[in-house]
């Protein structure tokens, strides 16, 4: 069952939608997805809802909210770099590592007090910018976020001063991490790098690249969405959340 709601932030209000269980009563444990860079539309829904039909109650925020309102993206009609960067360009500059911890606090402040869910500890996944995300929060809110996954993610072990890498001190929660094939903003550099810093701070991480996956398998409306790799996601996210979450 899916919800939409508002979330007070800082910065303004921020939109986001909830799923629970069709079936069955809560609380249930917690759980944060976050979006791929195409934003918000029926795909996300849908991955929302399977999580939350898995034993969750999963918030999606929205990480494009400060640009107001926008319209789903359809990725079949977006064909050439130009209309990506049209598209894509001003939602990125919208937000940052800083907003994005900033939303994130206030989503956990707004899971405090939903009495369906068991906020104490929670999980958090995400797709492409937002596999970032995901760590990122693992790392700022290391007492809340105890499962954090990310797949086909980009740019997590850069040479930037605020790569997602360099947090790996702060994390206590288990990692799961899944890169795509031939994937340039995460190759197998990036790859061994993040394993290295995440295992020298003790974390409890898995971190790989999956082959013949590329770059977006998950959601099922992209070019690249690879259906057993997509299931094998779901098996590997459940079976994280539940170790960490529901044990």
């Amino acid at each position: 069952m899916r919800k939409d709601v508002t979330i007070a932030t800082p910065d303004g209000e921020a939109r986001a939608f909830v799923f629970t269980p069709d079936a069955g009563a809560g609380p249930w444990p917690a759980a944060i997805l976050y979006m791929d860079a195409p934003a918000i539309r029926p795909a996300l829904f849908d991955m929302g809802q399977r999580l939350a039909d898995a034993g969750y109650y999963v918030l999606l925020p929205d990480m494009f909210w400060r640009l107001g309102p926008y319209e789903p993206i359809d990725l079949k009609s977006i064909t050439t770099d130009e209309q990506r960067m049209k598209v894509f360009v001003p939602m990125m500059a919208s937000t940052n590592p800083e907003k994005q911890m900033r939303d994130t606090r206030a989503l956990l402040d707004f899971l405090d007090k939903q009495p369906e869910a068991k906020a104490e500890k929670v999980g958090a996944t995400g797709y492409c910018m937002g596999g970032g995300i995901a760590l990122r929060a693992a790392a700022t809110f290391p007492d809340r976020v105890v499962a954090a996954a990310a797949f086909h993610p980009g740019n997590l072990a850069t040479d930037a001063e605020d790569s997602v890498h360099r947090l790996a001190p702060q994390m206590k929660a288990k990692v799961l991490v899944a890169g795509a094939d031939q994937d340039r903003h995460f190759p197998a550099e990036q790859k061994d790098r993040l394993a290295a810093a995440l295992s020298e701070a003790g974390v409890d991480a898995e971190v790989s690249i999956w082959p013949e996956a590329l770059h977006g398998w998950v959601p099922t409306d992209t070019a690249a969405h690879h259906p057993e790799a997509a299931e094998r996601h779901w098996r590997e996210l459940v079976a994280l959340f539940d170790a960490t979450l529901k044990a």
